[in-house]
Parts: structure tokens; C-alpha cells; sequence
């Protein structure tokens, strides 16, 4: 027999404690996932498909409708939210949304796969979360609501608690009580009688009372229990505090991919000191310890000033610049590829190491550029390549390490682990982009491998677009700084960490295309267009400098992971260029600055200092940033979504207005049968119900005895020739060879006068007991 669904203002009821129910239990994931966006999306979906399911419940009967329908308008609202085309909205589901919404997912997983503890709250993987929510809810109303089981709504609840579970990272204790509030509330849901009315006051009471009663127990037992010896030693649960790792920077960078793994796990800490200092006074002490790391980040100081030319460049994280573990210069036109170099030398750790190789070996030399002393602790961060300056340094390390000279890495025999100290006397040359115009391209070692350009339908599109980009340039100095300037122009490109699907074969030019992208795109982008201008290109993964303490060091989270290309120039070696929008990198090198006078490159002009961004660098390439996942997600605005919401709510709720006016109207039956399963409906309602293979003169008796036996008393003698008038007329329709006419004002008033009998019965309480005495 096909379950009998709720429906009324009963429905409604038990609907809002599904939705309730749910929001609740995706509090559940907050412990595994940054952010909150995701949150706000997962519950207005839940609620949208709510209304659906509560619309089609008023207008059908069918049990199978509602869940129907909520799953059509889940499917069709995730196709338009994530299968919409970069950058503008859609309206109308189609095939291609289906495959970029289909795509998304898929990254999705991605994420899920590569991410560790926090999750980035990203598109793609957003889109998981609210399938999940989605699904849960159609679950939970299907069971409560359609099934008529609340109990089965448990396990679709704890399905969301399993991946925190599991992981050991639980939300907390109050989603856990909240998502157990909800689960206790739709059992009393399902528990409840039908006629509300009956005993009302005395339930109310009960509940009222040992509400305040279980309030004043916790409250008064709760100190002495805590006090028990022993308690202290019990295994309780924890909440989810804590990092989780290691985090170890991927050897392949695929341009297909979205923006995945990301971790707020401290991987470095390390401090910057000016060696020519007085002893006892170093960087941190000279600056004031209040600059904020944004600050520091753009290299100014606690005033937000660049410094007194006259004092020479800070000596601070910025000075030093990123931190590069590795170098990639293989690529087939979609992946990077590193490779190993197995021939390994034992360097002298007061000498330099550089990618020049006539700096190599050779001591420090105050002469040739400031001195930074950097001293660096590793956190979780398991990495065979030491983070090191990208500038001349001196390396001092512990352990079996050797040094790689053709990509200039220390690359050692195991991996780095929590508590692994080094330090590197930087030399920073004194570069400017005087000193790089006047200067051709080099020729460094292994050379074929840094310009090889990969063969695909569009290399030819992308070299003209390059000529084309650097028309008006003079030496391969002011190509690259056209080609960085295009790049990072907000007007021509976008930092977005959602990758749109392939339109070709070729990953770079499909990044020209679309103009939108991460790191890993930008500085791909630049590497490959150098090459076609003849530039040998490479490029450098590691961490931006990270973010200053009070007390003077620098924090490097894995959200700081970036990539960045490196150009080859004759007598300078591998120098770093920035083509990633400052909002997610910072500025550029002061020689790759074209607002930049000045020569020092911790210094920042005065235009910059003054725009500087407003959200930390967060560029990434293996480990990215929590930080804005796209430049359009942050710009979002709350207002519009708010107004839609309430304009979708309150078009929803003059529909279900509409929808029991029509259903009021429809009352007044048309034939006998009609009433008859009118009448079987409203007192089902009431919980008094017979089959349909039972005769109108058994049902007739079905109703009396149940209303007899659950309030003691019989109904009244209008309802009850009511009932029995219906009947008859009900067996003449049906057993008579020519059934009478029966007027419908009068099967309308039959229903509702048993309708009313009954309910007014069950509403009485049922006489006490009569004893008598023997």
C-alpha cells in the first residue's frame, strides 16, 4: 500500500523541522572546512528545495511527488550556480552548463583528495558540500514527511558527521547538540497524535516540567561529578583544534586543474637580521614591532613610508623575497614537470651558492649588495628541496645534503621534518632595471630545456600574440616587463582559482582566452611567451615571504605557496619577475617595477605604497591561499542576494496561499465518490481510518468504534446521521442500477459535519473510569 504523506499545516511544520534539522547537521563540516560562504550557499539551497517539496505536498497527493520535485529543482539550481560561464550568470540550464556544472564536480573531488585540514572554501568544492546538504534534507523529508518513519532520519543526519568523525576533526559540541535537538524534535514530530487538541495542556505541562527539571539537574550535579577523581583521566572527545599535515609542495603543476590543496599549517618561521648591525640589535628590533604584515609584506615601514634612502634598504623579508624550494623547465603544454639531477656537490657552507656560476664558491661580499642574515625553523612542511633565497646565499644546514648547481637547489637525502633549523647569509645584489636594459639574455646551462616552446595548434597564436604584446619594446629587459605589465593589468586579466574546462589543446593559449587564472597560469603564460621571443624561461615554486609577528619573525603558511617565472640574463643568472595581480603577490621586484625609481629592491614607490593591497599575498601553486578564491566571489554582494531570496519567498508563499484557496474550492464535491474520499482524507487526518476494501456500512462502524474507544464517548447524533446518509448513498452509486441525483451542497455538508463531529469527540478528554465498591 503506497504511504499516506503529510499534509496541512502539519506538513509545514514538519518541513521547517527538516530544514532545521539539516542546517544543523552541516554545522558538522565547519570543523573540516575555511570559511563560511559555503555554509550560507549549503542552507539557502536547502531551503529553496524546501519550499519546493512544501508547494507540491499542498497540491498533490501523490507520495512520490514532492521528493520528485525537490530533486528536479536541486539538479536544475546546481547547474545554473556552477555550470555558469566564467564571469556572467545563467538563467536557462543547458547542455554546456550541465557539462561545466559536471566539471566542477569533478574538481570538486579534487579538492576533496588534495586539500588538507581546513578545506579552501572554493567553487568546486562548495558545490560537494551542498550536493550533500541537498541530499540529506530530500532524505529527511522523504522519511518524515512522505514515509511517515522520523526515525529514519538518523542516519542521513550522521552521514554528515562521518568525514569529521573519521578525520578527527568534529565541529564542536554545540552543532552536536543542535544536530541532536533536531533529531529528538522530529521524533516528537512523529509522535505526536494527529488531533493535537487532545490533552494538549497536559502534554505541554509534562514536557514544561522535565525541561526544567533535566536544566536543574545538569545544573546542580554537573560541579560535584567534575570533582569525582578519576574524571579528569577520561578519554573524552575532542573538538577539532589542532593542525594537520605534512604539507609537501607537488613536483607536477597541471594548468587544467583548479585551485586545490591548500593549508593554514605554519610550514616556516624564520627571522631576518642586518649582520652589520649592532650585536643584540638586528632587523626586527630596528623597525617598530607593531607593523602590520601587510606592511611588511610590501616592504615599508611601521608608518607605512618606504625607508630613508640615506639608511640603505631594510633588511627585512622583503628584501630577502620569496623563498624557493624548486625550479620546473619541462613543459608538454598542459603539465610542469621537475626533474631529478642526481649529481650532487658537497658545497663549503661560508661560501655562496647561485644560479651565477661565477658567484659560486666565492665568499660574501658586502661590496656587491646588502647582507641579510635569515635564520628559519621548518614546520610541517616535508619538502626534499630546502626553501632557500632565490638571491646569492651562503647555506648552513644539518643532515645529509647536496647541492643540485644547474637548477641552484639543496636538495637533500630525506625529506624536511617539524623542528629542522638552517640558516643563509643573503647577498642582494643591488639590481635595477638600468642594469637589466643594457644587459642581452644569457645562455645558461642544459639552455635547450628553457626555451623549448611545446608544439600545438596554437604555439604559432601565442608567439604573435607575444610580438604583439612587446611591439614597442627595446631589448629582451623591456619584452619581459611588457609581458609582466600585460599580465598583471586588471584590466586585461583575472585572478580567478577556478580553471574554465578546455577549449583546445593547448592549456597556455586557452588561459590567453579565457583571461582568467591562477599563479601557475600567469606565470606559465610568461614563461611560454618568453620563450618565444627567444628569453630561456623557468619556473620557481616555494612560498612568499610570509606574514611579521611582534616579536620580529616572519610566518609562512601553506596558503602562501606561489609560483612566479625566472628569466635568463647574461651575467646575472635567473632573475625573478611577478606576473600575478598584486592582490594575490604582492608588488613586483623593484627592477621589475615600471613605476619604480629606486634601486634598492626592498623599496616600494610611493604609488604603490599608497594601493597597496588590501588582502594578503596568497598566490599558489601546489599548497594555495585561503584567501579570495576568485576576484568575483569576493565581490559578491550579499544585498541582491538578499533581495532575490525574499522576492523567491514571497512569490512561494502567495503560491501556497493561492494553491489551498484553489484546494477550499475544490471541497464542494461533485459525486458521491468524490465525498466519500473527501470524508477518507479528513479524518485521516485525524488518525481514524479504514481500507478501501472495506464496505461504506463497515466503515461507518470502523469510525464510531474508534472514536469510541479513544475518547469514550459516541459521536453526536448529527454527525452520525450524517455519516450514515453519506454511506447509503455511497452504496447507491455503486450497487444501484439507476443511482438518484444528490444535490452536491448536500455531500459538501454531509463531509463536513462528520469532519466536525469526530474531531470535536477526540478533542474531549475520556471520562474517567466509574468503580464501584463491592
Amino acid at each position: 500500500m503506497n504511504p499516506t504523506p503529510e499534509q496541512g499545516a502539519r506538513a509545514v511544520l514538519g518541513t521547517a523541522l527538516c530544514v532545521l534539522a539539516t542546517w544543523a547537521s552541516l554545522l558538522a563540516l565547519t570543523g573540516l572546512v575555511a570559511g563560511s560562504r559555503w555554509f550560507a550557499v549549503a542552507c539557502g539551497g536547502v531551503l529553496v528545495v524546501a519550499v519546493a517539496t512544501t508547494l507540491t505536498r499542498a497540491a498533490t497527493r501523490r507520495w512520490w511527488a514532492p521528493t520528485a520535485v525537490g530533486a528536479t529543482v536541486a539538479l536544475v539550481g546546481l547547474v545554473l550556480r556552477y555550470g555558469a560561464p566564467p564571469g556572467r550568470p545563467q538563467f536557462l540550464p543547458d547542455l554546456d552548463a550541465a557539462g561545466r556544472a559536471w566539471a566542477t564536480a569533478r574538481q570538486g573531488v579534487a579538492v576533496v583528495n588534495d586539500s588538507f585540514v581546513p578545506m579552501p572554501d572554493v567553487r568546486p568544492g562548495e558545490m560537494l558540500l551542498v550536493v550533500g546538504g541537498l541530499a540529506v534534507y530530500l532524505l529527511v523529508d522523504a522519511a518524515v514527511l512522505t514515509l511517515r518513519v522520523p526515525a529514519v532520519s538518523g542516519p542521513p543526519l550522521l552521514a554528515l558527521w562521518v568525514p569529521g568523525i573519521v578525520l578527527g576533526f568534529p565541529a564542536g559540541a554545540a552543532p552536536m547538540f543542535w544536530t541532536a535537538a533536531g533529531y529528538l524534535a522530529l521524533l516528537a514530530y512523529g509522535a505526536a497524535p494527529l488531533h493535537a487538541h487532545a490533552g494538549r495542556l497536559q502534554r505541554v505541562g509534562t514536557a514544561t516540567a522535565a525541561a526544567v527539571a533535566l536544566a536543574g539537574t545538569a545544573m546542580v550535579a554537573g560541579p560535584p561529578i567534575m570533582d569525582v577523581p578519576g574524571w579528569a583521566s577520561l578519554a573524552l572527545p575532542t573538538f577539532g583544534d589542532g593542525p594537520v599535515g605534512p604539507l609537501e609542495l607537488s613536483d607536477d603543476l597541471d594548468l587544467r586543474e583548479s585551485l586545490g590543496m591548500r593549508s593554514s599549517q605554519v610550514v616556516l618561521t624564520y627571522r631576518v637580521s642586518d649582520p652589520s648591525a649592532p650585536q643584540g640589535l638586528g632587523a626586527g628590533d630596528a623597525q617598530d614591532d607593531t607593523a602590520a604584515s601587510d606592511t611588511t609584506e610590501l616592504g615599508l615601514d611601521a608608518e607605512g613610508a618606504t625607508p630613508a634612502p640615506a639608511a640603505g634598504p631594510a633588511v627585512d623579508a622583503r628584501l630577502v623575497g620569496p623563498l624557493r624550494a624548486f625550479t620546473m623547465a619541462t613543459f608538454d603544454g598542459r603539465q610542469w614537470e621537475r626533474t631529478e639531477n642526481e649529481a650532487l656537490e658537497i658545497w663549503d657552507p661560508a661560501a655562496l651558492l647561485s644560479s651565477d656560476p661565477r658567484l659560486v664558491g666565492t665568499p660574501p661580499d658586502p661590496a656587491a649588495g646588502t647582507l641579510a642574515q635569515v635564520d628559519l625553523e621548518v614546520g610541517a612542511l616535508r619538502e626534499r628541496r630546502l626553501p632557500v633565497s632565490t638571491f646569492p646565499r651562503t647555506v648552513t644546514v644539518d643532515g645529509q645534503w647536496g647541492y643540485d648547481s644547474l637548477r641552484d637547489e639543496v636538495v637533500g637525502q630525506r625529506s624536511t621534518g617539524d623542528g629542522l633549523t638552517y640558516s643563509m647569509l643573503v647577498q642582494v645584489p643591488t639590481l635595477t632595471a638600468a642594469d637589466l636594459r643594457t644587459t642581452d639574455v644569457g645562455t645558461p646551462p642544459e639552455s635547450d630545456l628553457y626555451t623549448e616552446v611545446p608544439d600545438s595548434a596554437h604555439r604559432q597564436d601565442i608567439a604573435a600574440l607575444a610580438a604583439e604584446v612587446t611591439a614597442d619594446a627595446v631589448g629582451p629587459y623591456d619584452q619581459a616587463l611588457d609581458l609582466q605589465t600585460w599580465l598583471r593589468s586588471v584590466a586585461n586579466f583575472t585572478y580567478d582559482t577556478r580553471v574554465p574546462p578546455a577549449r583546445s589543446s593547448d592549456a597556455v593559449w586557452d588561459f590567453l582566452e579565457d583571461r582568467r587564472g591562477y599563479c601557475v597560469q600567469f606565470a606559465t603564460a610568461m614563461a611560454m611567451m618568453a620563450r618565444t621571443l627567444d628569453i630561456p624561461s623557468r619556473i620557481g615554486v616555494g612560498f612568499l615571504p610570509g606574514e611579521r609577528n611582534d616579536d620580529g619573525t616572519y610566518v609562512v603558511t601553506g596558503r602562501l605557496a606561489h609560483a612566479w617565472p625566472e628569466l635568463y640574463f647574461d651575467g646575472l643568472g635567473w632573475v625573478r619577475f611577478e606576473p600575478t595581480p598584486a592582490s594575490q603577490s604582492g608588488p613586483p621586484p623593484a627592477w621589475a617595477d615600471p613605476f619604480s625609481g629606486i634601486a634598492a629592491p626592498g623599496s616600494v614607490p610611493e604609488e604603490l605604497a599608497a594601493n597597496r593591497p588590501t588582502a594578503l599575498p596568497s598566490g599558489a601553486a601546489t599548497a594555495p591561499s585561503t584567501a579570495s578564491p576568485a576576484a568575483e566571489d569576493q565581490d559578491d554582494s550579499w544585498a541582491p542576494a538578499a533581495i532575490a531570496a525574499g522576492l523567491v519567498l514571497l512569490a512561494a508563499g502567495t503560491a501556497v496561499v493561492l494553491v489551498l484557496r484553489v484546494r477550499r474550492r475544490r471541497r464542494r464535491v461533485m459525486t458521491p465518490e468524490d465525498a466519500w474520499r473527501a470524508l477518507q482524507r479528513e479524518l485521516a487526518r485525524a488518525d481514524v481510518r479504514w481500507s478501501d476494501a472495506t464496505s461504506p456500512r463497515g466503515a461507518v462502524r470502523e469510525v464510531q468504534r474508534a472514536v469510541d474507544a479513544r475518547s469514550g464517548r459516541e459521536l453526536d447524533a448529527s454527525a452520525r446521521d450524517a455519516l450514515e446518509r453519506l454511506a447509503h448513498v455511497v452504496e447507491q452509486a455503486r450497487y444501484a442500477p439507476s443511482p438518484p441525483e444528490h444535490r452536491t451542497d448536500d455531500l459538501d455538508r454531509w463531509v463536513q459535519e462528520v469532519r466536525a463531529g469526530v474531531r470535536t469527540a477526540l478533542a474531549q478528554d475520556a471520562p474517567a473510569p466509574v468503580t464501584t465498591s463491592a
